[in-house]
Parts: structure tokens; sequence; C-alpha cells
């Protein structure tokens, strides 16, 4: 790792982050893989609402960096292998947990935080946020997180520890982005997917993707970890991304963004 040179006010306190930030995406111990690249921290007022499928603005990404986010988990049969294949290329991901699933597996939840994955929040029954009542989206996003923070931390809260969401099926009203905001919550869109949500060979999702990405050449790309097809095309999109020169960037709240490639 090259490492910028910085001025000497703030330096201790850069540098403490800067530790703090490799900590969570440590070199992979296993020569060939494909790594995360750096860390991105993002905050609810730089960032309120990222993602060009739903919003103007998506996060600073350079040229051939991606970053893998994972919905509707977690579901032990297929997260588990989504998981083995992340972990076999040192890569880092950002998981949006539905609260009652992960009520019901937080040992699973606590796995995901504990080999390095961001966790953020999917609301509690994955139910679309623009087609129930308006009184009751609030409970359905608080009682998500709440189901999360117990999981994770067996802290009864709706205080998000990692303040990511993102709606279910991209379905906001602007009362629910207007109330994300207010709690300092960012809201993520995606710049790309697999579509795999529609039935779909492995083959055929891995093509899909890896298509759509040499139009993009970078962005937030959305997954869904319950899918079987998906993780199973995993480790066939890890390779791909290693051997096109791509890079996988970590996402977590506040702090600066850190390189693990000697770039800038």
């Amino acid at each position: 790792m090259v490492c910028r040179s910085i001025g000497a006010p703030g330096a201790a306190l850069v540098i403490l982050l800067i530790g703090a930030a490799v900590a969570r995406a440590a070199p992979c111990p296993r020569a060939g893989t494909l790594g995360t690249s750096r860390v991105l921290s993002v905050d609810a007022v730089s960032y309120p609402r990222v993602g060009l499928k739903s919003f103007p603005q998506t996060l600073p990404l350079r040229d051939h960096e991606v970053v893998l986010t994972f919905d509707d988990g977690p579901y032990p049969p297929t997260t588990l292998k989504v998981l083995a294949a992340l972990a076999q290329e040192c890569v880092h991901a950002t998981f949006f947990l539905v609260g009652k699933p992960a009520s019901e597996h937080p040992d699973l939840v606590r796995r995901i935080a504990a080999e390095g994955h961001t966790v953020g929040h999917h609301t509690w029954l994955h139910r679309s946020l623009m087609r129930i009542k308006p009184s009751e989206t609030t409970d359905e996003i608080d009682h998500g997180i709440l189901a999360v923070e117990m999981a994770l931390h067996e802290r009864a809260t709706t205080t998000p520890s990692t303040p990511f969401f993102r709606f279910p099926g991209f379905e906001s009203t602007p009362e629910t982005l207007d109330f994300l905001q207010s709690r300092g919550i960012v809201v993520f869109g995606a710049d790309l997917w697999a579509s795999d949500w529609n039935p779909m060979t492995p083959k055929q999702e891995l093509k899909l993707l890896t298509d759509r990405l040499k139009v993009a050449r970078k962005g937030i790309i959305l997954l869904h970890d319950p899918k079987a097809h998906t993780a199973a095309m995993l480790p066939a999109f890890l390779r791909y991304l290693r051997d096109n020169d791509y890079h996988v960037v970590h996402l977590v709240p506040t702090g600066p963004a850190v390189d693990f490639d000697g770039v800038p």
C-alpha cells in the first residue's frame, strides 16, 4: 500500500481512522485473489440517496470500481454459499437484511458482520412502502432496524449502527425519503443489477450481469443472496471481476476512503 502525504494538522486523527478502515478489509493472505481495493465511507449529509436507477447521484467510484450489495437475506441455504464465495476472494460486500429472517437467524447475521461485511436495513417484512398505508411505513422501517440490531448487538433500538437502507423494490415515497433523511440514514438504490428476481440459470445471469457491467464500467451492483442461481453464479462473477481488472470497494459509515492498491 502506498500512503499519501498529509499535512501535520489532524494527521494523528487521520492515521487512527485509516487504521480502523484497514482493520475492516485486511490484505488477503491468498495470492491471486480479487480482494477488496479500498474502503469508502458514506454519510447521509454528503450522499443522502445514491444509485442512478433511482436517483440523480451515485457514489464517487472510479472507472472499473464496483460495490457489491445483496438484498433480502439472511437465508441460510444460499447466504452461506455467498459468504463462502466472498471469503474465497477476500471480498467485502453490503448486505441489506430483512428484519424477520434476521430475527430468525441471528447467528448468521452476526457471522455476516464478523466476516467483515457491512449490514444495512431492508424493512421488517419486505413490504412495498409505496403500497401500504402511510401510517404503517414508519413501523415497517423501525421494526426491521430493531430486529437487525437485536440480532447483531442484542440492543432493542431503532437507531441503526449502520445507517444504510434500501427500499424493497426501490419503491419509496417523498414522505419515506424525507423520514429517512431526517434520521441521517443513507438510502441506497443501485447503478446496475442482474435481474436475478427472474428465473434464469447461473450462466444466463453471469452473461446478463457482465454485459451490463461492460456498458456501465462501474457502479453499485444489486444481487439477492436468497437466490440459488445468484449464489451459484457468484464465484464465476468474482473471477470475471479479477480477470478484467475490476476493483471492489467496501462501504462503511463515516470516516475517510482508504486505498489498498496504491491508487490515490
